[in-house]
């Protein structure tokens, strides 16, 4: 094996513990936020990233990025999310073609009830990934990272 084809096999076996780790985490989540309070976690990430937002609005587009969603997919998120009174869709006032997504005073109950389960529950799966040999390097990593906001 050549130094090239070792690069890749360390750059393919960190992308394979950093899915084990998000999936050990996002299985948690799911887990608790849907039993708590009948979130999904995209659904939790995407009040979240509205709740951070200046006026709490962002366009379609925008919302797909931070989800990590398809266009087509977060279009049925948010109609999902605005049938249950959370979300609501404001056309741009500057391009009336843009429409905007914008967090409901009960989206943000919501999510303000979820925040307290998301943080314990990640901090608890961080806490049983960092007991695994393989997954530690990439938790205290994360423990490292700036504080954001």
């Amino acid at each position: 094996m050549g130094i090239g084809d070792d690069a890749v096999e360390v750059r393919a076996q960190g992308w394979r513990t950093l899915a084990a780790l998000h999936g050990l985490i996002e299985a948690s989540l799911e887990r608790a936020l849907q039993a708590g309070h009948q979130l999904s976690v995209v659904e939790y990430t995407v009040l979240d990233a509205l709740s951070r937002q200046d006026g709490w609005h962002m366009r379609m587009r925008q919302l797909a990025r931070a989800a990590a969603l398809s266009d087509s997919a977060t279009t049925r998120l948010v109609t999902r999310l605005e049938d249950r009174g959370l979300l609501t869709r404001v056309l741009c006032a500057d391009d009336r073609r843009g429409i905007y997504t914008e967090l409901t005073p009960a989206g943000c109950e919501l999510l303000a009830q979820a925040r307290p389960t998301h943080d314990r529950v990640l901090a608890e799966a961080l806490a049983d990934a960092e007991a695994a040999p393989e997954l530690a390097p990439l938790v205290d990593a994360l423990h490292r990272l700036p504080a954001s906001r």
